[in-house]
């Protein structure tokens, strides 16, 4: 049996994905209102910048992966224009519904597929731009899923990976104190779900940091890798171009 990580504990690879699936079929009802209190409002402004640097045009072919509530498919709909299109998709079925609703809300209808990123249903070279939003940390096989989006994306493509990361060391004890007192704490109170939420604060501790995935990256066919610190690092937007 070949194990791997699912926060701090160890489980069979082949068990990950559905512990996953059940965390987050247990948040999705309250994702959004949890992700609004959880980040003081920053996920938006995070949100928007990794949309600014995507520099979305008319016209491109959009993959957003782990897609869940529709944040950025929404974004990136009102750049495509008419001509363009973007695929919304996420692993977790109640997580896509949620997120297919809100649009559907706003008066927006995408191409909506449940789909595992480490084996993406789509040809070679077809994307302009593929992103992964808080997505890539509790994929089980992080190397294949970016090897998947680099086989996607056209040469010169772009991937953007907006993923919790290692802050500065000066927020180093606060953060833990927040991650761990509060984050369970709180997702108890309005979502009814403390556990979830404190496999949240230990899956950040078990991704990459900044250096350790932009070397992922490169190590899985992007040429050219570049990162942006967001709020003294606790989160970064990994940028990588397919060459």
């Amino acid at each position: 049996m070949t194990t791997t990580h699912f926060g701090f504990q160890s489980v069979d690879e082949a068990e990950k994905a559905k512990h996953v699936r059940g965390v987050f079929d247990s948040v999705a009802p309250k994702y959004d209102l949890m992700n609004d209190l959880m980040s003081m409002g920053l996920h938006r402004a995070w949100k928007a910048f990794t949309v600014m640097v995507a520099n979305i045009r008319e016209g491109y072919q959009v993959l957003d992966i782990a897609g869940g509530t529709g944040d950025l498919a929404l974004a990136f709909s009102k750049k495509v224009g008419k001509t363009g299109r973007v695929v919304h998709t996420d692993i977790n079925e109640a997580m896509l519904r949620t997120g297919r609703n809100r649009l559907l809300d706003a008066g927006v209808s995408l191409p909506t597929l449940v789909c595992d990123a480490e084996k993406l249903p789509f040809p070679n070279n077809h994307f302009d731009v593929v992103s992964v939003a808080f997505g890539l940390r509790n994929m089980t096989h992080k190397d294949l899923a970016l090897t998947e989006m680099n086989r996607v994306l056209k040469p010169g493509g772009k991937l953007l990976v907006l993923e919790f990361s290692k802050v500065a060391p000066p927020l180093e004890k606060v953060y833990d104190w927040y991650s761990f007192k509060v984050l369970p704490k709180l997702g108890q109170l309005v979502a009814g779900d403390d556990a979830s939420y404190r496999y949240l604060a230990e899956s950040i501790r078990m991704h990459p940091g900044q250096e350790e995935l932009k070397a992922l990256m490169q190590n899985n066919g992007f040429g050219h890798v570049d990162y942006h610190n967001l709020t003294g690092g606790l989160v970064a937007l990994h940028v990588g171009i397919k060459c």
